[in-house]
């Protein structure tokens, strides 16, 4: 059996990202175990931030670290997360967490639906039951406040962007873009297939923690139907 490929750089490479940032990259490629190392830096990071440290940001496979030039600099802040990440290089990883979420794939909604089915000849209804089957690992947050990056999406929906973005996107819509997923936390402009919509808010900055998902966290599409949709969007305005 041939062994895979180990995703992860012999030893992890240091960059400045402007004057007040340094990024730490582990590899150069989105891998569910790099990824899974960054969040567990970051969560460690977190729990007590080095000296001049003010933000910790992971992406798919580094981690940046936003400092005080004034508190400390690279030179300092290279030893202390060279020496973390080799403490965890047998540390077991906890279980991530699992967030369902329900997403309506009415044509109405999903404006794209039909021309994804299409392309693949697959049926709408086998869209969706592809799209909904896996457990899809969120990398990162970016884009727009709250927007999931989600790994994980069936070779078998993989399509390009629209060929000219449209200028709004509605909230809560789930897209497809290549070979990525995602879901659109407010009303925005975007190029993604548009397959379905998700009732509930990703993004209320009344709410204690205004951003809904996580990096690390796994989530889970629930198909429901137009009406169940509507009932939903009325509770979460």
């Amino acid at each position: 059996m041939t062994q895979a490929a180990n995703p992860f750089y012999h030893t992890p490479i240091f960059r400045l990202a402007g004057d007040r940032g340094l990024l730490m990259e582990l590899g150069n490629v989105i891998d569910p175990a790099i990824n899974a190392r960054i969040l567990y830096l970051t969560g460690r990071l977190s729990e007590v931030l080095p000296s001049g440290v003010e933000e910790i940001i992971p992406t798919y496979c580094a981690v940046i670290l936003i400092y005080d030039p004034i508190t400390t600099d690279p030179e300092t802040l290279i030893p202390r997360l060279t020496a973390l990440n080799k403490e965890l290089n047998d540390q077991p990883l906890t279980a991530p967490c699992i967030v369902e979420l329900p997403v309506c794939y009415h044509p109405d909604l999903g404006f794209d639906l039909a021309y994804v089915a299409k392309i693949h000849d697959l049926t709408p209804e086998e869209v969706v039951e592809i799209h909904t089957a896996p457990l899809y690992p969120i990398y990162m947050i970016g884009f727009t406040p709250g927007f999931p990056y989600l790994g994980g999406l069936s070779e078998r929906l993989h399509t390009p962007r629209l060929s000219s973005p449209r200028t709004h996107v509605p909230a809560g819509s789930v897209g497809i873009a290549n070979n990525q997923t995602g879901i659109y936390p407010i009303a925005s402009p975007g190029g993604w297939q548009v397959i379905g919509q998700c009732p509930v808010k990703l993004f209320d900055p009344h709410r204690e923690d205004p951003i809904l998902l996580s990096s690390g966290s796994l989530l889970k599409f629930n198909a429901i139907s137009l009406d169940e949709f509507r009932a939903l969007k009325e509770e979460n305005l």
